[in-house]
């Protein structure tokens, strides 16, 4: 499946904040000088994704800082993004490897190295520092927005907060490897630190740039980070009621002869148990139950990354 989209976003330029006053490029934290929680909002986890980026941008020209605690901005593989091409939009997602799946501790202390494992090594101090972060993203095809909030009820707690966007996802990630979002006591059902991923649209769609600033406005609400009275003039109406997805299945790719049987987008409710949805290989993929929900089905199709994930509606 291939699938090809205009670039209607234009790439903010953000060399203007690679000092920061972290001693990280492209990594600004304001510290209110008053007790509270370290917030972060986290953008170009993904360099071809601008939506996010494009926030930031946004949140630095409002001059906005935390009430209470700190609040961090970063760029995080602002390598990748830098070499943003509009015209080879896809060439730029990352410089070595997918910077979203090394945030385990046997990735980051192992013996291995890249472009983005060495970062992802110096900005694990801070990380370890945030209590509650927004990974902002946005999702290959053009799909309705898609709020990642983890297995945990807390990660579901944080999302209903925000109320936005409609479809809220429970999952425990990829098995390529672990997502900042899961990194750390992010993911510690006894811990108070939180962390959410949106998925904004497709990457270069107008409409990503509007869903990534209204969830990460309604981010620094319900963290209680700024003032209401900066905030609310630009937060817009909440959506309908939001609907909760629970992962059930992660179809990992083994061959690369997998392919979908149809031209799947992403949020399809299959009604029946045992639909073929693809082949990997020999192996059919079916649908595990009735009224499966697909979530996020990729076109990169390579063994050993993640095809689709398929869920089921939750109350």
């Amino acid at each position: 499946m291939t699938d090809s989209y205009p670039v209607e976003l234009v790439a903010p330029d953000i060399t203007p904040y690679r000092a920061g006053n972290t001693g990280l490029d492209y990594v600004t934290t304001f510290d209110s000088g008053r007790v509270g929680p370290h917030v972060m909002v986290a953008a170009v986890t993904h360099g071809n994704e601008l939506c996010g980026a494009i926030t930031l941008d946004f949140l630095f020209r409002q001059n906005f800082r935390p009430k209470r605690g700190k609040l961090s901005l970063a760029f995080n593989n602002y390598r990748a993004f830098l070499n943003f091409d509009p015209e080879h939009p896809l060439l730029s997602r990352f410089v070595d490897e997918d910077f979203n799946r090394l945030w385990s501790p046997e990735v980051l202390d192992g013996p291995r190295t890249s472009a983005e494992l060495e970062h992802a090594r110096e900005l694990r101090p801070l990380i370890n520092e945030v209590d509650l972060l927004l990974d902002i993203h946005s999702m290959q095809t053009s799909v309705s927005p898609l709020m990642l909030a983890g297995p945990l009820e807390k990660g579901r707690e944080l999302a209903r907060g925000l109320g936005y966007p409609v479809h809220v996802v429970s999952d425990e990630g990829h098995a390529a490897g672990r997502r900042l979002r899961d990194y750390g006591d992010f993911r510690n059902p006894s811990s108070e630190k939180n962390a959410l991923l949106v998925e904004c649209g497709q990457h270069w769609e107008t409409a990503s740039a509007s869903v990534s600033l209204q969830t990460a406005l309604r981010f620094l609400r319900a963290c209680d980070a700024i003032e209401l009275d900066q905030l609310e003039p630009h937060i817009t109406p909440a959506p309908e009621r939001q609907a909760f997805i629970e992962v059930t299945d992660a179809i990992t790719i083994k061959t690369s002869a997998f392919e979908f049987v149809e031209p799947y987008y992403g949020l399809e409710v299959i009604p029946d148990a045992g639909t073929v949805l693809g082949r990997d290989g020999d192996e059919e993929i079916r649908t595990p139950h009735d009224n499966c929900v697909l979530i996020m089905p990729s076109r990169r199709l390579h063994p050993g990354h993640t095809a689709v994930r398929l869920g089921r509606f939750i109350h």
